[in-house]
C-alpha cells in the first residue's frame, strides 16, 4: 500500500511540549517559538528529521505546521497543552520510480500573479501562508485563504491564480525523483536567515514510516513561473 503524506497544525500553549515518534518529517514554525533538538526556531524557521523528536514551545506558545510521511491517514489529537489538527492527508498513489527526495520550499506570487498550466515530477501537499490563491485541476476551481491546504498529484495539470490585491505565498512539500533534487535554502519568511534542513527518502514504498537514509532541505524562492495576470 502506498505511503501517506499528512499535514498537521500543532497549537502549543506556553512552554508545552510534544514528543514525536521516528518518522520522516518537516516542521514549519508559523508563529511563536519552539526548541527542537537544542535548536531554537521562531516565525518562518523550518526543521526536518527522521528520528524521534520533542518540540518545546516558548513562553508565548507556538503554532507549527508538521508534514509527515506515514503509513496511515492523520487524526486530530489533544495532549497536555498541545492541540493537533489533521489539516490534510493524501495517499501517494503517483510516486515516481526509483530513489526519492522529500523536498520542502515556498512559492511566492506578486498580486495577480499566476502559474500557467503545469505538472510536477511527483505528488505533494501545499498550504497557503499568506494572501489568496485559486487552484484549477481535475476540472475544478477552488479558492484558498491563509491556512488552506490542497494536494497535487504531480502528473495532473494545475493552473494557479493568486489574489489580485496582495502578495501570496504557500509552503509545499513534494516527493520527487532524487536525480532531480536540488540544494536550496530553508523556508524563510520576511527575509530572515535560518538553518539548513534536508532529508532524502529511500525505499519509500517498502517502509513509509522508516526511511533508510535521507536528505531534506527547504528554501524560500520566488517561482520563476509566477507572472502578472494579463
Amino acid at each position: 500500500m502506498p505511503p501517506v503524506l499528512a499535514l498537521y497544525e500543532d497549537v502549543f500553549s506556553n512552554e508545552a511540549t510534544l514528543a514525536l515518534p521516528p518518522l520522516p518529517r518537516m516542521i514549519l514554525v508559523v508563529h511563536g517559538s519552539v526548541t527542537i533538538a537544542d535548536r531554537s526556531l521562531s516565525d518562518g524557521d523550518s526543521w526536518n528529521g527522521e528520528a524521534a523528536a520533542t518540540l518545546a514551545a516558548g513562553t508565548a506558545g507556538a503554532t507549527c505546521w508538521r508534514f509527515e510521511l506515514t503509513s496511515g491517514p492523520g487524526a486530530d489529537s489533544v495532549r497536555a497543552g498541545v492541540s493537533s489538527r489533521a489539516k490534510l492527508s493524501a495517499r501517494l498513489d503517483t510516486l515516481p520510480a526509483g530513489d526519492l527526495l522529500l523536498r520542502a520550499d515556498s512559492v511566492g506570487f506578486p498580486p495577480g500573479g499566476c502559474a500557467y498550466l503545469h505538472r510536477h515530477q511527483g505528488p505533494g501537499i501545499r498550504c497557503l501562508i499568506e494572501g489568496g490563491i485559486r487552484i484549477d485541476t481535475h476540472g475544478r476551481s477552488t479558492s484558498y485563504g491563509p491556512g488552506g491546504a490542497w494536494y497535487e498529484t504531480g502528473p495532473d495539470a494545475v493552473f494557479a491564480q493568486a489574489a489580485a490585491d496582495r502578495p501570496s505565498r504557500f509552503i509545499r512539500v513534494m516527493i520527487l525523483p532524487r536525480a532531480r533534487g536540488q540544494e536550496f535554502d530553508p523556508i524563510r519568511q520576511r527575509g530572515r536567515q535560518g538553518q539548513t534542513a534536508r532529508a532524502a527518502i529511500q525505499d519509500l514504498r517498502r517502509r513509509a514510516d522508516r526511511a533508510a537514509e535521507g536528505v531534506v532541505r527547504g528554501r524560500r524562492r520566488q517561482d520563476s513561473r509566477a507572472k502578472p495576470a494579463s
